[in-house]
């Protein structure tokens, strides 16, 4: 018997590893479903991993389980794959297996979940759904909230099914939509929810809409909410209209608060608005206490004492100074009301005694309320790092709290016996009535040393004695921070009174939750309590706690539905109509379906783009006459020429027509309700004499441009539609119908991609074989040339399409007539011969110009002012222009044309031959580069000199060598090379002014002087165009079709008749659409980064030539609020002395800036942003010793008397003295170092100041120079004397030339300030800082007080703020 047992087992288990065995080597099927049925799921996707051999069945049982729908009340369908084309939803019925329905094992099988026959699908209904209450679907936390960032740590997210976030919480309970940062909120309005005593209190309260907005009155939008929170359907509500009633913006939202303070502001509100009802005195019937603070001489035995009331009671965490905090509520209370005693320079004066008497302080507790409130103060400030913080540790709190050990009967006898002695009052005595609450009892009034008569004493003793033996509170709330000082959220925990079951209400998210999850509300850790313990506890702990007073006779339940007053039925009834209105609104919008149309206007001929909503039940021609209505097309075509297409907008292709379906639903023909379709709507319109064509799927869209040899001229396209499986032959056949052109001589050339044009010359070829797509561009010509017979590549067609595709538009600002330059304009245009031939010369191809002016005329008009000026000019010298602009110093450097320009240099500018050379191939990418003259600007700051520099300075190495240039003073120029500076150059240059080397620009011309072209045309085109844009009179503009590969200097080349001067003597500016403005320089580069309907800026003055760079000069002014200066732009070549640069800037700063200035008395130096750095010296050598970019930047400082920089190893900084005693700065002044030692330093300063060198103090200034900082805050703010010996270690660093150094008088003591001195200092001071750029210091955002408008309007309330 046993083995036959044991064999049967084990046949068993055979069968069952078999099965799994078998199991494992079945294949398996991954199918993505996408819930496209609803917005908020569209998003979200299940994915299933079956056996092959799953039937359908099941697939649909496994997915109605997975988002929570009942099975059969749904459709799946195809989304990728051979099938995606089919239409037609997946057979549940069937009994074929996933593998025999068309599902791929090993890839990915998407499906698409839609509506079922036109209805959405219904959602399982919860007592057949899988949640039940078991400790994976309880949680208790915060969570993260949908549409809120109220949160400021990241939690872990409750997952939960379709059905959860589609239906109300299996609790029963509905949660409240966090705003934004209102989760404080929710969590108080939860709690009062839950408190049977103040809901039914809410709901007996009548509103009069006869004398109040109900929009502004706070008790009727509570009721409103609690209405909905108890007989809503959804899973949450929005609180909007609730603070709207408090008068709140939607600012208010993004506002952080305590959940205390608004409980005891809302309390205020309430009682304002219960004014005059039976309400009136509800919030002190159920959370008002009363206290006794009293001080009692311990000689006499007097005592004082006032009568407090209170809303809560304020526990602290730790006590002030300790290490330790309290372990417990309880411990807490105790503290509370322990007393202090008053001794030394603290002693009472006792009225009794008329002296000043040791005495004892503390608070003694009369009365306490129906709800009691504790709040735990977590919240602290840290005296030592000068930051509130909060106070994560463990402090337990029971379930049932007894009250009677804190209050005494003796509390009610004379105060003049001595009764009480162990009560005592709080440590810091600071429960006095403005902290305690906002709602006192004024009758009680301060009596000082009233004395009670016996009997009434009696009673009171009695009374008393019978309410200790009943004050046993059981918890009911607890609300929990989670997060720091600086914000957190809140959520509360309520145990409902119906039940008795606790509840985590966070935000939108009920679940249940058991009494070992309020524990982990305690806080703290589970090492032993001690200063630092809550650094590293739990962040989550609890904050306010609320007990209710166990009495049977007070405790109330909740308002059962046959019992609500008559107003509150006439109010649960309206909004419930008001939610079944909005559900049948979210119906219709859930059906509606949403897709972007386009319609081609057929009188303006513009594409209009607009989004068509339309019933999922409407039909094709309904949603036609939508469309049409939406377009505004009744004054241009009638409705029966309109009809709508399926199209895709990014392709430009015609998908499909619907023929025959005008009575089709919308919804079948777009594929249901969707979030995004992959496809748009195009509302075809029609001439009255033309029909529609039939557009099949399948089809694709070309676009033909027929092109004529003879005018080379490319016609505008027409459309064609094909077939990818036709052949050429039968193309051609198809576009000579079209083009009514003869199919035997056409030639077509596919343009498969940019430049990419391929002749189809096999006709038995497809056209899918041949490339083609959805949409496609095809060339067309059919004449009976000899081009036919010449090689396809060398053909006249080939060449012509080439340029076509090459070709760009762009517009050319031409610079305005300037005074300083039109005589050389005039001679320039006189020396290069007759201009009669330029449209020859420009135009290669000829075009129709219209009845645009010729650039010819443009020319000789120009020519014929400019000769009429010439003798003025001649007599008026090269000065006339008084604003001395950059370029007109450009010029005044430039020699006569005549002279400067070689004869056969002449002659080709003169023929502008289009003849020029293909620039290498793997530099095609134009280089721009920012300059001071964009828009004229000499107001741009040097930040964004520096980004525009930094951002385009990226230039090739120049491998010129030059000869060595003789140093002006004679010196060895490789001398220096060893210094300090010069070492810390030699390696990589990374910094913004010591960059990748740059030579300047290519030059226009080969060491022959010969122009750089071989034999390939580019093509050149120009005409006259008048900008929209308000140009300066004089100023003209091309419109140019050029071909983007000719290089900038053939392009300038070509320009240079219209500009009127030679290429080498105007700038090239290309304009992006923000109007700024960048150089282009690299001359052998072509416009191939240029595109269609780019802007150009030519402006006159010198280009630069090989090893040349532009450089901008600043004046650097220490002593001035605006200390960096723009000065003019310079040009400094490689291998030029920094006192050759000098020389050459002394005419320019004469003649621009008006500064008369020897070359000894101003020096050259870096310049980094705002900061002064290493001082050049005139033997230096740009490009060997100092590196240069391009747009590189330099501070010109003059200088009061010699240069004392006379070598490399000096290091000069800027000193300040801070003078405390008058609270003011002098100004800076130079102090040359030989060495970087501290101890010279400050022999250095004690010789300028005339302070002892003993008492010497310093400081390194921070930011960017002049490294302002407010009076206020140098004194202390400031590292002074920091223990170092020399300058260039941690943490001065200071390594360089251009620190700044403030120092002081360490004897010298501080001015002390009256507040009202102090207040017009910090005026004075932030003014200052902010006229300067500096920030004062860094002030955190202002936290904005929490306040509720009874009015409704926070306007009239600004004066409180």
């Amino acid at each position: 018997m046993f083995w036959s047992c044991r064999q049967s087992i084990f046949a068993e288990m055979k069968k069952k590893f078999a099965q799994v065995e078998s199991a494992a080597e079945e294949p398996r099927v991954l199918c993505i479903i996408q819930d496209t049925t609803n917005s908020k799921t569209v998003n979200e996707r299940v994915t299933l991993n079956l056996p092959a051999s799953t039937p359908l069945k099941r697939l649909f049982e496994d997915v109605a389980s997975k988002v929570g729908y009942v099975n059969g009340t749904f459709d799946l369908m195809w989304g990728n794959g051979d099938n995606v084309t089919d239409t037609t939803p997946i057979d549940q019925k069937s009994d074929k297996t996933i593998l025999d329905a068309g599902f791929e094992p090993g890839k990915k099988n998407f499906l698409h979940l839609t509506d079922k026959d036109g209805e959405q699908p219904h959602i399982m209904p919860e007592e057949s759904g899988t949640t039940d209450d078991s400790v994976q679907d309880r949680f208790i936390g915060p969570l993260p909230r949908e549409g809120s960032v109220g949160c400021t740590n990241d939690y872990v997210s409750q997952s939960y099914s379709y059905s959860s976030v589609l239906s109300k919480s299996e609790t029963g309970y509905v949660g409240l939509v966090n705003q934004a940062m209102t989760c404080y909120l929710n969590s108080l309005l939860q709690t009062l929810f839950m408190t049977p005593e103040f809901r039914n209190a809410l709901y007996k309260w009548e509103f009069e809409e006869s004398e109040e907005d109900p929009v502004t009155s706070i008790p009727y939008q509570l009721q409103r909410l609690f209405v909905l929170l108890q007989t809503s359907k959804k899973r949450a509500i929005e609180t909007t209209d609730v603070t709207r009633s408090f008068g709140w913006d939607s600012s208010e939202a993004w506002q952080q608060h305590d959940v205390q303070e608004l409980c005891r502001v809302m309390f205020d509100a309430l009682e304002q608005k219960w004014k005059q009802t039976e309400q009136a005195d509800l919030i002190n019937q159920l959370y008002q206490g009363k206290l006794k603070d009293y001080v009692r001489c311990l000689e006499c035995g007097y005592e004082g004492w006032r009568i407090d009331t209170y809303l809560d009671i304020p526990l602290v965490i730790r006590p002030y100074g300790s290490n330790q905090a309290f372990a417990s509520v309880e411990e807490a209370l105790h503290a509370f009301i322990q007393p202090e005693i008053l001794d030394g320079p603290n002693q009472y004066f006792c009225e009794r005694c008329k002296k000043k008497c040791d005495a004892r302080k503390g608070l003694r507790f009369l009365h306490f309320p129906y709800l009691l409130t504790l709040q735990l103060k977590r919240f602290d400030f840290d005296y030592t790092t000068m930051h509130r913080i909060k106070l994560n540790d463990r402090m337990t709190f029971p379930e049932e709290l007894d009250m009677s050990v804190f209050i005494d009967v003796e509390d009610e006898k004379s105060p003049q016996t001595e009764s009480c002695t162990d009560s005592g009052a709080e440590n810091e005595g600071s429960c006095h009535s403005d902290q305690m609450s906002n709602d006192f009892s004024n009758d009680d009034g301060v009596d000082e040393g009233i004395c009670l008569e016996s009997n009434s004493a009696a009673e009171r003793i009695s009374k008393a004695g019978s309410e200790k033996s009943s004050l046993l509170y059981e918890l009911f709330s607890v609300m929990v921070h989670s997060g720091s000082a600086a914000g957190g959220h809140y959520y509360a925990c309520i145990k409902s009174f119906s039940d008795d079951q606790w509840y985590s209400f966070n935000d939108q998210h009920v679940s249940k939750i058991t009494q070992e999850d309020i524990k982990k509300t305690y806080g703290g850790s589970s090492g032993s309590r001690g200063y630092y313990s809550s650094a590293f506890a739990s962040s989550t702990n609890a904050y306010m706690l609320i007990y209710r007073l166990k009495d049977p006779m007070r405790n109330a339940k909740f308002l059962e539905a046959q019992e609500y007053p008559e107003h509150i039925k006439q109010l649960v009834q309206k909004e419930r109509e008001l939610e079944e209105q909005e559900k049948r609104q979210r119906e219709i919008e859930r059906n509606t379906c949403k897709i972007k149309l386009f319609c081609m206007h057929p009188a303006k001929q513009i594409m209009m783009e607009n989004k068509l909503e339309v019933h999922k039940d409407r039909t094709l021609k309904e949603a036609v006459e939508i469309a049409y209505k939406l377009m505004d097309l009744e004054e241009a075509v009638p409705l029966d020429c309109c009809r709508l297409v399926k199209y895709d907008e990014f392709h430009d292709y015609l998908e499909r027509s619907y023929e025959g379906e005008e009575d089709t639903p919308m919804g079948l023909l777009l594929g249901g309700v969707k979030s995004t379709y992959m496809f748009d709507l195009l509302l075809e319109t029609r001439r009255p004499d033309q029909i529609f064509q039939c557009y099949k799927p399948g089809e694709v869209m070309v676009k033909v441009h027929v092109v004529d040899l003879k005018t080379e001229s490319v016609a505008s396209p027409i459309s064609v539609r094909a077939y990818l499986n036709q052949t050429v032959s039968e193309f051609k056949q198809l576009i000579s119908k079209a083009t009514h052109l003869p199919a035997e001589t056409m030639r077509v050339v596919l343009e498969r991609c940019y430049n990419d044009l391929r002749l189809l010359n096999v006709s038995s070829k497809t056209l899918k074989a041949e490339g083609f797509f959805r949409s496609n561009k095809v060339f067309i010509e059919s004449s009976e040339s000899l081009d036919h017979h010449v090689a396809y590549t060398d053909s006249h067609l080939w060449k012509l399409l080439d340029r076509h595709a090459n070709t760009i538009r762009l517009y050319v600002s031409l610079p305005e007539q300037s005074p300083g330059s039109q005589f050389r304009r005039a001679v320039y245009l006189k020396s290069s011969g007759d201009s009669g031939n330029l449209d020859e010369a420009c135009e290669r191809v000829k075009g129709p110009v219209g009845n645009m002016k010729s650039v010819e005329a443009i020319l000789e008009e120009s020519t014929e002012k400019l000769k009429s000026l010439s003798l003025q000019q001649q007599q008026e010298g090269d000065n006339g222009d008084s604003s001395k602009s950059t370029e007109a110093s450009d010029f005044e450097n430039i020699e006569s044309p005549l002279n400067e320009i070689d004869s056969s240099a002449s002659a080709e500018n003169r023929e502008l031959e289009n003849q020029i050379q293909i620039s290498d191939p793997e530099n095609l990418q134009s280089e721009e580069r920012s300059d001071s003259d964009v828009n004229n600007d000499r107001s741009t700051s040097s930040v964004d000199s520096d980004i525009l520099s930094s951002s385009h300075s990226s230039d090739t190495l120049c491998n010129v060598d030059n000869a060595p240039l003789p140093l002006a003073n004679g010196l060895d120029s490789h001398s220096i090379t060893s210094s300090r500076r010069s070492k810390a150059n030699q390696g990589k240059k990374e910094t913004w002014d010591t960059a990748e080397e740059d030579s300047g620009t290519d030059s226009e011309y080969d060491e022959s002087g010969k122009s750089r072209g071989e034999a390939q045309y580019m093509y050149f085109k120009s005409e006259p165009y008048t900008s929209d844009e308000g140009s300066g009179e004089g100023q003209k503009w091309l419109m140019v079709h050029v071909d983007k590969r000719i290089t900038l200097s053939a392009f300038k080349q070509h320009l240079e008749p219209f500009v009127g001067v030679p290429s080498s003597h105007f700038k090239v500016f290309r304009v992006y659409a923000s109007n700024q403005e960048f150089e282009s320089v690299r001359l052998n580069e072509t416009l191939s980064s240029f595109s269609d309907d780019n802007k150009i800026t030519i402006r006159l003055g010198r280009a630069l030539k090989k090893g040349e760079y532009r450089v901008k000069v600043y004046q650097l002014l220490v002593n001035e609020p605006e200390p960096c200066k723009f000065l003019l732009d310079a040009v400094f070549a490689k291998g030029m002395t920094v006192r050759q640069s000098k020389e050459e800037l002394l005419p320019q700063l004469r003649e621009q800036c008006g500064l008369d200035l020897t070359i000894d008395r101003f020096r050259l130096r870096k310049k980094t942003w705002k900061n002064p750095g290493t001082v050049f010296l005139d033997y230096h050598i740009y490009e060997e010793d100092i590196n240069i970019s391009s747009n590189w930047e330099v501070f010109l400082e003059i200088l009061e008397g010699v240069e004392k920089m006379k070598s490399m190893s000096q290091l000069a900084v800027l000193s300040r003295r801070w003078r405390p005693s008058e609270m003011k700065l002098d100004s800076f002044q130079e102090v040359v170092l030989e060495s970087s030692s501290v101890e010279e330093l400050k022999e250095k300063l004690s010789e300028i100041s005339g302070i002892p060198l003993e008492n010497i103090e310093f400081a390194k200034g921070r930011g960017t120079f002049p490294c302002d900082i407010s009076i206020l805050e140098i004194h202390q703010d400031l590292d002074w004397n920091p223990k170092v010996s020399t300058l260039n270690v941690w943490p001065l660093y200071i390594c360089d030339d251009g620190a700044v150094i403030f120092y002081r008088d360490k004897t010298e003591e501080l001015m002390e300030l009256t507040d009202e001195q102090r207040n017009e200092l910090m005026k004075k001071e932030s003014s200052r800082l902010q006229k300067t750029g500096h920030r004062v210091t860094y002030s955190p955002r202002k936290e904005k007080a929490l306040k509720i408008y009874l009015d409704g309007a926070p306007n009239k309330d600004l004066t409180q703020d």
